[in-house]
């Protein structure tokens, strides 16, 4: 079973990836799996700042302060169900007492998935209902990528509502190198090849071939040069597309107010309220005093509940899906204000562990 990709029902009983829909969910059971440790060793250090969330999935692992024991998690446990430790950088060192099986999660990833399956699920009706029948696995793909990671969350939705789709033909050129940049490409279905031209070969050289979930285009238009490179079918297949201006808006953060844990409590001392929109799950496992728990797949459906005159801390785990709820509510004339970095950036001391 170790270093195995694993069975999609064992992250679905894990928070936050209980949230998950099926195709993401499936998507990151095949980047995950389940490593070993041995007795006496470490999982992870004080200082360390990797963004991965660790689960203790068999075994026992205790968090250590220097030479004090201060907790120990069993697999299997309810606190098994929540991150060891997720605080970046670590507070704490988590080493195995015995032989130990365990995952270490993308944070990020895992992050960006909920972002988008939260605030896509809105206003489905929006979206074109051809693109979202086939949507599936190139959106699920376009989530992993690094580049799409650096996109606001606030603007993920309208990313893809923006997007048109194209057809092409096998050997047909998408983009040809010299030519302005005009649109942000995402390979749907088929396959293409990139090719560079140089002083010495006139035909190009072959760089890659590109898939589903593919992108290509964007440097002509962060740069604003021209095409380095030239794309071509080599199947017959489809594209969505995202125009030049589009592109250029929604690849910059929305007008938010960003706060520290120093400005927040100041928010918070003058009749603000905190609003952590992470799930139920996540939200049990440790919160700020007197926080208000509103999944962001919530936020629209619960603004009633919310009072206009209040403003609002909005919180999560790094920031992300605040930002992204923190959005909804500004267009609607809330004061909001988001905690920069998110709950996982705070010191353990800062935060309010739920007594339940």
């Amino acid at each position: 079973m170790a270093n195995k990709p694993i069975d999609p029902n064992v992250l679905k009983a894990l928070s936050p990836m209980d949230g998950l829909k099926k195709d993401n969910l499936r998507a990151l059971a095949k980047k995950t799996v389940i490593k070993e440790a041995a007795g006496g060793s470490f999982l992870f250090k004080r200082g360390d700042d990797t963004k991965v969330s660790v689960y203790v999935i068999s075994g026992e692992v205790e968090l250590r302060d220097g030479d004090d024991v201060l907790t120990v998690i069993s697999g299997g446990s309810k606190e098994a169900r929540s991150p060891v430790a997720p605080v970046i950088p670590r507070m704490v060192s988590a080493r195995a007492r015995g032989p130990v099986q365990y995952l270490a999660v993308d944070t990020d990833l895992v992050d960006v998935m909920l972002t988008w399956d939260q605030t896509g699920s809105y206003e489905v009706s929006e979206l074109r209902t051809s693109m979202m029948a086939e949507s599936s696995d190139w959106m699920t793909t376009l989530l992993q990528t690094k580049a799409f990671h650096r996109i606001p969350a606030a603007n993920i939705q309208a990313i893809f509502m923006r997007m048109e789709q194209v057809n092409y033909r096998a050997g047909d050129q998408v983009i040809k190198q010299g030519d302005e940049g005009d649109y942000f490409y995402v390979l749907t279905d088929g396959s293409a090849v990139v090719n560079r031209e140089t002083p010495l070969n006139k035909e190009g050289i072959r760089l890659a071939e590109l898939g589903s979930g593919d992108t290509f285009g964007e440097e002509a238009l962060i740069s604003e040069a021209k095409r380095n490179a030239t794309v071509t079918m080599l199947t017959d297949g489809s594209l969505m597309r995202l125009k030049k201006e589009d592109f250029q808006t929604l690849m910059n953060e929305p007008m938010l107010q960003w706060v520290s844990f120093e400005r927040a409590g100041e928010v918070i001392a003058r009749g603000g309220k905190w609003l952590d929109v992470r799930l139920p799950s996540e939200f049990d496992n440790f919160h700020q005093e007197d926080a208000i728990n509103i999944p962001l797949y919530f936020v629209r459906l619960k603004l009633n509940s919310l009072e206009p005159d209040t403003p609002y801390v909005v919180c999560c785990d790094t920031g992300r899906r605040s930002s992204a709820a923190a959005y909804v509510l500004s267009e609607r004339g809330f004061e909001t204000y988001v905690l920069e970095g998110g709950l996982n950036q705070l010191a353990g001391g800062e935060m309010a562990l739920a007594d339940e």
